[in-house]
């Protein structure tokens, strides 16, 4: 099949366009920058134009629905930017794969219940997705994903020039570089972790359901059954960098950011990964993951940062 991608140019995209090359689907990138992973077609046009949607569906058999506006403590003193791309960038997909009868997944995300603009204006979507379901007819599944981790995220401030601060990348840069790790809160909530390959084939999978007919009922959580503390993510990526024989950094705690909740936990219902065939003993296990993608930013990010 040939599937659409939006958001196909950033973090998960690409590991979501590797996934439908492995499975013989030709992708095409949706991106309002032209980005491209590797050498796959790129259709120009932005989430928030419903017409360019519209021609995204008109040529292509699927979509699978990744571009948003990020960002919790980022999108809160202007929620409008996250509101306009996610909430109408959301309706604008679900109304084009209406009209062209074809199947779609929607990407949700782990801390639906946070009063964030972001949780707040990607959840809207889900709701509205269940409803076309119903009353409209389509074949739209929804995945959500907790923290997803893995090689090629964007690194933010001071190490590189993302506008969103993720927990991978900022740990592993201050690891490598020996600063301090830096965490908010008393680190103790749980923030669960999945790697980005496995939250692309939990996306993939769906939208091959849907493709076949399958609209499910229930949304899809794609996380581990075995919860970690934020404290113990960063001890791990310690670990890492000090088994690649870089020296052992301490942690530090700051306040927590606005939009998020002390002694919150974001997890996964993985009851619900068999419905899109997937075992949480199949994930990539934490500990190893870290190790693999701490390399990864050792050997990929770490001399360009040094070099500048």
């Amino acid at each position: 099949m040939k599937i659409g991608v939006t958001g196909g140019a950033g973090f998960i995209g690409g590991h979501v366009i590797d996934e439908l090359v492995a499975r013989g689907h030709q992708p095409v990138i949706f991106d309002h920058l032209g980005r491209t992973h590797r050498d796959h077609p790129v259709m120009l046009g932005d989430v928030r134009d419903d017409v360019a949607m519209a021609e995204l569906a008109a040529h292509v058999d699927g979509i699978i629905h990744l571009a948003a506006c990020l960002g919790t403590q980022e999108t809160i003193l202007n929620p409008r930017p996250a509101a306009k791309t996610n909430i109408e960038g959301g309706l604008n997909f679900l109304e084009a794969i209406a009209q062209y009868k074809i199947p779609g997944v929607y990407i949700g995300v782990g801390n639906h219940w946070m009063q964030n603009s972001y949780s707040i204006s990607k959840t809207t979507i889900e709701r509205f997705a269940a409803m076309f379901n119903k009353e409209r007819g389509t074949r739209c599944n929804v995945v959500r994903l907790v923290n997803a981790y893995g090689p090629r995220q964007s690194v933010a401030p001071p190490f590189g020039p993302a506008k969103v601060r993720k927990i991978t990348p900022s740990f592993a840069c201050r690891a490598l570089t020996g600063r301090p790790i830096e965490i908010y809160g008393d680190g103790e909530q749980i923030s669960d972790m999945v790697h980005v390959t496995d939250g692309a084939k939990a996306l993939v999978n769906a939208l091959e359901k849907a493709a076949g007919g399958v609209v499910l009922d229930r949304v899809v959580e794609c996380g581990p059954a075995e919860h970690h503390t934020v404290n113990e993510v960063a001890r791990l990526v310690i670990k890492a960098a000090v088994n690649l024989g870089y020296a052992e950094v301490p942690l530090v705690h700051l306040p927590m950011r606005p939009g998020e909740i002390p002694g919150a936990s974001v997890t996964a219902d993985t009851t619900t990964l068999p419905l899109v065939g997937m075992d949480p003993s199949s994930l990539v296990p934490l500990q190893d993951g870290i190790a693999d993608v701490v390399a990864w930013y050792s050997e990929h990010w770490l001399p360009g940062y040094q070099a500048a």
